[in-house]
């Protein structure tokens, strides 16, 4: 009996011991000291408390953003550093994150600036160099960096809660903003380059796609073909007869394009159809009309804006009143609505208003890339007043530029995209594709776009589509929040298989505050470049209340723009 009390006594206090070891195992206020006579030194510590984090789900909160190593490679390595894929620095941290020369991160917010070199325990920070506790590092083909380092270098609080394995860490800045007052991304080596449309209307093409290089800089330096985007569409143009943003985002968005510019050259009068894309775009934002802090962050986060104005110049040649040779600076006031596509690729508040032929109301411009050569401008780029009428009116960002193996197909019906609206005079309608799976495969993504800012959706999939009925089956694959009119890829939750030959749906409940025709649709609107709109590609339906649907093409012959992707099984 005496024994079991003894026994009983020695297991509390060796259970107290325990209990205040792991107090002190929570890692933010951990000592080193001894152990059962032996020295617990850092090297054995340490790896023991990444260990038992990384055994667990780690999640991030950042700026009441929330991401989960089940969803991302987050992990903590073995300096207690929490590190995260680059991949999601821009995102979560609402900032421009961008790997030169594949050694080196930049980081810019506000007027910060923090240089990782790769595997070195040394930071740039605004110019000062800065002792950091884990190295900008490359692993299994991805770069991490410590957001213990980076947080603490940009400003942030931080906290790591051992007890729910998660990080909490917000923008303790008080600006309102994430952008400094000048930006220009020829410094960043973030431009593509200066290329010259020559005699034809082309203007939109080179902007969509210079827009396009910009995005991808300076990871990945390409350049794409202007001829193939203006001849191996879906529309009846040609390249005398300009175009717009809309059409250069169906192209792409249907995987038309884009191709290499040495595959299919500029200016020769032809083009090759059968080429394949190199790249594939699976989101494009749409910034509303003048909303210039929108198209300066879009800048700084992404790359070059696409954008349209009226120029009164027709060639680097031209003279026009709105345009001062001398400082390169362009500032239209009159009536005339856009006729010309530029890239805007930067600004600065401050440039005077004193540099413009037309003095405007105050200072401030827009730094733009123009596709007429190296002649015209500061070669080949000029300066656009803020307070020009069209500039920022129509303003698109190439936001997700994908590799070719992201998917193995796409179905579609709408390859001349976004045409017209449908809706039944409310802000919300249900629209469905119906689709046949060519072999066996895994509808893992669909496609649509947003016609306005703010607009949320929800995607549901019918397998063994039969008929009208067959939409009681819908299964729920997703759903979200969209902030910006666009075209979005969303990658569903749960992923779909179907045999080869099965017919099945993608639905789409879509909502757009004070729209009364949210979805977007094809259709033949009598414009020539839409005389070759093919209507009989296509099987749709759409719904008031999402319970009885009716065939789209029988009730208002058109296309719904809803797209499906699948890889094969």
């Amino acid at each position: 009996m005496k024994f079991s009390k003894k026994y009983i006594i020695f297991t509390i206090i060796i259970a107290l011991l325990f209990g205040v070891e792991f107090y002190f195992y929570q890692w933010d206020r951990a000592e080193i000291g001894e152990f059962r006579g032996g020295n617990l030194t850092e090297d054995v510590w340490y790896p023991l408390i990444a260990a038992d984090v990384n055994n667990n789900v780690i999640t991030l909160m950042i700026d009441n953003k929330e991401y989960t190593s089940e969803n991302y490679n987050i992990y903590m390595n073995n300096n207690r550093s929490i590190m995260v894929p680059i991949s999601i620095l821009r995102d979560a941290l609402n900032c421009s994150a961008h790997v030169y020369s594949g050694k080196e991160l930049m980081v810019e917010k506000h007027n910060s600036s923090v240089v990782f070199p790769l595997d070195e325990y040394l930071a740039q920070s605004s110019g000062e160099p800065i002792t950091i506790e884990s190295a900008f590092t490359l692993e299994d083909g991805e770069y991490y960096v410590s957001l213990t380092d980076l947080t603490e270098l940009l400003g942030y609080n931080y906290n790591f809660d051992m007890e729910s394995n998660t990080l909490t860490t917000a923008d303790t800045s008080e600006s309102t903003t994430i952008i400094p007052s000048r930006y220009d991304l020829r410094e960043k080596s973030r431009i593509s380059q200066i290329r010259n449309q020559g005699s034809y209307g082309t203007c939109w093409a080179f902007a969509a796609l210079s827009a396009m290089e910009s995005s991808l800089l300076p990871e990945e330096s390409m350049v794409f073909s202007v001829d193939h985007m203006s001849m191996s569409n879906s529309f009846n143009i040609t390249q005398y007869d300009g175009g717009e943003y809309t059409m250069g985002m169906a192209y792409l968005a249907a995987w038309q394009g884009p191709v290499y510019e040495s595959d299919d050259p500029y200016g020769d009068n032809k083009t090759s159809s059968d080429l394949s894309p190199v790249k594939h775009v699976q989101e494009m934002q749409i910034i509303d009309g003048k909303d210039y802090e929108g198209i300066k962050t879009a800048v700084f986060k992404y790359g070059g804006v696409q954008s349209s104005l009226y120029s009164s110049l027709k060639s680097s040649q031209s003279k026009s009143s709105f345009y001062n040779k001398e400082t390169k600076a362009y500032c239209y006031m009159g009536q005339e609505k856009p006729n010309h596509d530029v890239v805007i690729i930067g600004w600065d508040d401050n440039y005077s208003k004193e540099n413009f032929s037309v003095e405007p109301e105050g200072d401030g411009a827009f730094i733009c890339q123009n596709s007429w050569g190296e002649d015209f401008g500061e070669n080949g780029i000029f300066y656009v007043s803020y307070y020009d009428v069209n500039i920022g009116t129509h303003n698109v960002v190439y936001t997700s530029i994908e590799d070719v193996d992201n998917y193995d197909n796409i179905y579609q019906s709408d390859l001349c995209g976004w045409v017209g609206k449908l809706g039944y005079g409310r802000e919300d309608i249900y629209g469905a594709n119906v689709f046949t799976a060519e072999q066996a495969e895994t509808v893992t993504a669909a496609s649509f776009y947003a016609t306005a800012a703010q607009t949320s959706y929800e995607l549901y999939v019918v397998k063994n589509f039969q008929n009208e009925d067959s939409f009681s089956n819908k299964v729920l694959v997703g759903k979200g929040n969209l902030e910006k009119a666009g075209y979005y890829t969303i990658d569903f939750d749960t992923e779909i298989h179907v045999d080869a030959g099965e017919r099945y749906a993608v639905v789409l409940y879509i909502k757009t505050p004070g729209a009364s025709m949210p979805l977007a649709i094809e259709y033949d609107s009598k414009d020539k470049a839409l005389a070759s709109v093919d209507l009989e590609d296509g099987e749709g339906y759409i719904s008031y209340n999402g319970t009885r649907f009716v065939n789209v093409k029988e009730q208002k012959d058109c296309n719904l723009c809803i797209k499906a992707f699948t890889n094969n099984r």
